[in-house]
């Protein structure tokens, strides 16, 4: 049986309904009318948004959760009352018995890094064997693409390494296109596997020498050695394997409520993020439908998931980039560093020029507004209102990395409020100076927020008030 949280909803001051601290479950009443037969939940900026958050908290109010597209380069932790959850391949939904997880064909997939992950939840008595499936389409990030991908992040751009995780994400999407050295789940049931995988291993060995790789990451991609690896893959994950497409499709018609669970944000998208400094997958919201093998039409709600302030990992041109004593407070106080790395983020003011650009193209219905509390020290704000590129002031992201590395941000000052709001739980307690913040972003981005969240525990999690049909209410 579910456990839910206890629900308030609120007659009068803000709209908002909070949640009381203590109780274990969702927000049954707030998201009753929320809940339709696809949402899905996007980050906004360049990843780490704290999307795994609310994938946790919502997942108990849907029958499957689906991760859709990237790797183990994803990260996401899930604080749930003293647990830490540190989730990669995994959708964030497994916390929940009931929920089935779905891992589909846009995701690329090291094995042996989702059975460590396997392992580990198991130690904390969750098996993931009861309601996890994993697409026998997807592509399998193996070890010689690690290998590769050190040479990738070594060779810079400009001067500027693009800083990928060095996880073989890339390599392995590059040979899912080139297609002749591509190795997917259901290669592992085949009777050829073992020449197949020895085959690509060999090529893959004439490769790396003669550009030049050491002699461990050479060891490290033996053909014998990495047939018997998957092997041992082929009989541990036996039984989770499967066409998840189908599955999937059926959910649809039969209107089973599904949460897709986007990775990496929207900014880092390969067709439309900040290229080449970008993932090797369509992180945005355009890549739901083929990642996940739906149509658009299951789609109905999009959670767009942004912090307060932005941060970045890795390479690239950032405009509000704060790289001063206020950048460091902001990273201090919001323990900005990477779940996968642990590489410190670059911080600085919100870009309201970036999250309208993600948002419009991610078909975003409500925003939702992360770390808020981490404002809560400062007696001023700034916030992105535009850019000045070359003397002239634009309200568009510029697709060349050169033209939006010449950007500067035209800032507009909010007034802080400079006092606590991690202890809140509704949002007509919030003081009028964080108010005042989240209306101009709405403003500027053109989206109701709908959740704002002042921690990292569930508890710490405020939604707007649920209407009638599907929507959620903007601050009043």
């Amino acid at each position: 049986m579910r456990t839910w949280y206890h629900c308030q909803s609120i007659g009068s001051g803000l709209g908002f309904s909070g949640c009381a601290a203590g109780f274990l479950g969702v927000w049954f009443r707030l998201f009753r009318s929320f809940v339709v037969s696809g949402t899905c939940v996007i980050g906004l900026q360049w990843g780490d948004e704290a999307k795994g958050k609310l994938v946790d908290l919502l997942a108990p109010q849907f029958d499957l959760v689906v991760r859709y597209q990237g790797g183990a380069n994803a990260g996401h932790t899930v604080v749930a009352g003293d647990e830490t959850y540190k989730l990669h391949h995994i959708p964030s939904g497994i916390l929940h018995a009931e929920v089935q997880n779905l891992i589909t064909p846009g995701v690329v997939i090291n094995p042996s890094t989702m059975l460590e992950e396997i392992d580990g939840l198991a130690k904390r008595g969750i098996i993931c064997s009861k309601n996890l499936r994993i697409s026998e389409r997807a592509h399998l990030v193996m070890p010689w693409h690690m290998a590769e991908d050190k040479f990738i992040n070594a060779a810079a751009v400009r001067g500027e390494s693009i800083g990928t995780t060095n996880r073989g994400i890339g390599p392995c999407y590059r040979d899912k296109v080139g297609r002749t050295h591509a190795i997917r789940m259901a290669d592992l049931a085949q009777s050829t596997r073992d020449e197949r995988i020895r085959t690509v291993a060999e090529q893959k060995v004439t490769l790396l020498e003669s550009m030049g790789a050491p002699k461990e990451d050479l060891d490290s991609i033996e053909p014998d050695a990495v047939v018997e690896l998957a092997r041992s893959w082929a009989e541990r994950l036996d039984g989770m394997i499967g066409d998840t497409t189908e599955l999937l499709l059926d959910a649809c018609e039969q209107d089973k409520r599904i949460l897709f669970e986007g990775a990496q944000g929207a900014l880092l998208d390969i067709d439309h993020g900040t290229f080449p400094f970008v993932t090797s997958s369509n992180s945005s919201g355009v890549g739901v439908c083929a990642g996940a093998g739906v149509p658009p039409r299951w789609i109905n709600q999009v959670l767009g998931v942004c912090k307060a302030y932005s941060t970045r990992v890795g390479g690239g041109p950032f405009p509000t980039e704060l790289d001063d004593q206020v950048g460091e407070k902001i990273r201090k106080l919001g323990n900005e560093f990477g779940t996968t790395t642990g590489r410190p983020r670059r911080c600085g003011w919100f870009d309201a020029v970036a999250v309208r650009y993600t948002a419009r193209l991610s078909g975003v219905t409500r925003l939702a507004l992360m770390m808020m509390d981490v404002l809560s020290h400062f007696d001023e704000l700034k916030v992105c209102v535009a850019y000045d590129l070359d003397g002239q002031r634009i309200e568009r992201l510029p697709c060349h990395a050169d033209q939006l590395r010449r950007c500067k941000p035209i800032l507009e000052t909010i007034e802080g409020w400079n006092e606590p709001v991690d202890h809140l739980r509704r949002a007509d307690e919030f003081p009028p100076g964080a108010i005042a913040y989240v209306r101009r972003i709405e403003e500027l981005v053109g989206i109701p927020v709908g959740v704002l969240s002042v921690g990292p525990d569930r508890a710490q999690t405020i939604f707007t008030d649920a209407a009638s049909e599907l929507a959620l209410q903007p601050i009043a």
